[in-house]
């Protein structure tokens, strides 16, 4: 073992006594669950592209660019990361021996934290665009375009390369982890370390909240204009295909990241060191970010779900459709606890001709949550 007096500060670790135990997980656990994300993502990754290429509305290509941004994000970040600990655990390399330098350390733990922060990014970028798009249709759709689209993707990617950046300028550092396979953010009670951990905790709780709350701003507008006059409306079925699918990856990012954030946020606060094992257990529930985000775009599709439901009363082409007593739901709850603000912006003409369009003459009309489909 390396003298204490010559080892690189990268492996004098002082929140967190280094263990070199490379048998303490299984080689195969890791590669397994390594190759599951990389073939989620890829899968993903040829379905964007079709989907891409197929759609005719704008306001689902620039939602399918974001969810290229993050499955590419999710893919390398499992490649890169995932290099390091599968060579590790094949190798049984002690990283103090072959980089005296900390230079493959501090890259594995700039990965950790710059993978780590862009899903989180991301998802509140998503959550921006689809509240702007969703409230104010008219004003996004003369402002955004493609390129504008790719420009916050990597715009994104920026601000988490410069976060993951800071401790080679020395706010914070990266330190080895036990059990010796990876480097993270080194968690202590000095200054710098103790900030720069709560900046990457405080940075992904926010991009947590901000979607939380963006998005329930976003379903509770797309209610109220599902329950409009259907035919007067504009198509609405692919806002509520993306609000579907946006909903679920929050959900993921949140059950997977919140763990890990809020014990990095207590432990910096504690300032009493950390234990690693359940350091260790929380990266672990966080990598399943990166597995599980692919296959909410690969299932929940409309084409998916028709395949799973063929019965459904697919002529209303509506995704609400699916699932007919949650759309009664849906409409009994409008009514009752929106019905009386709704009632008062619908002017007087269009209550007339609702009331007439119920006539016996008429045709049997279609229920007012379910919106006809333009593309």
């Amino acid at each position: 073992m390396t003298d204490s007096n010559h080892t690189p500060s990268c492996y004098a670790n002082t929140s967190t006594p280094y263990t070199y135990a490379p048998k303490m997980v299984k080689v195969y656990l890791s590669a397994i669950f390594s190759i599951l994300g990389l073939i989620s993502n890829l899968v993903a990754f040829i379905v964007l592209i079709k989907s891409c290429k197929q759609t005719q509305n704008t306001s689902r290509s620039f939602f399918l660019i974001f969810l290229g941004g993050l499955v590419v994000t999710d893919f390398m970040g499992l490649l890169v990361t995932s290099s390091f600990v599968m060579s590790f655990y094949i190798t049984y390399v002690d990283w103090r021996l072959s980089d005296p330098t900390c230079r493959f350390c501090n890259f594995m733990g700039m990965s950790m934290v710059f993978y780590g922060l862009c899903p989180l990014l991301l998802g509140a970028t998503m959550a921006i665009e689809r509240f702007i798009g969703i409230k104010y249709p008219f004003a996004r759709s003369s402002r955004l375009s493609k390129g504008r689209t790719v420009s916050m993707v990597l715009l994104v990617w920026f601000i988490a390369g410069s976060i993951s950046l800071l401790p080679l300028t020395g706010f914070g550092s990266y330190h080895i982890q036990t059990p010796g396979s990876w480097c993270f953010i080194n968690i202590s009670s000095k200054r710098g370390d103790w900030a720069f951990s709560l900046l990457f905790s405080l940075v992904g709780l926010i991009s947590i909240t901000a979607s939380f709350l963006l998005n329930t701003v976003s379903v509770v507008t797309l209610i109220k204009v599902c329950r409009g006059a259907g035919r007067r409306q504009r198509s609405r079925d692919h806002e509520v295909e993306m609000m579907v699918q946006l909903i679920l990856i929050m959900i993921i990012a949140s059950v997977c990241w919140c763990p890990l954030l809020v014990f990095i946020t207590q432990a910096a606060l504690a300032g009493n060191g950390i234990q690693m094992k359940q350091l260790l257990l929380w990266i672990r529930f966080a990598t399943w970010n990166q597995i599980l985000d692919p296959w909410v775009y690969i299932l929940f599709r409309r084409s998916v779900l028709k395949r799973v439901n063929p019965h459904a009363n697919w002529s209303r082409t509506s995704v609400v459709s699916l699932y007919p007593s949650f759309h009664e739901n849906i409409c009994r709850f409008t009514r009752s606890s929106l019905g009386s603000n709704l009632g008062s912006d619908v002017p007087e003409n269009n209550k007339k001709s609702n009331v007439m369009s119920t006539s016996p003459a008429t045709p049997s009309p279609s229920s007012p949550c379910l919106v006809g489909s333009e593309s």
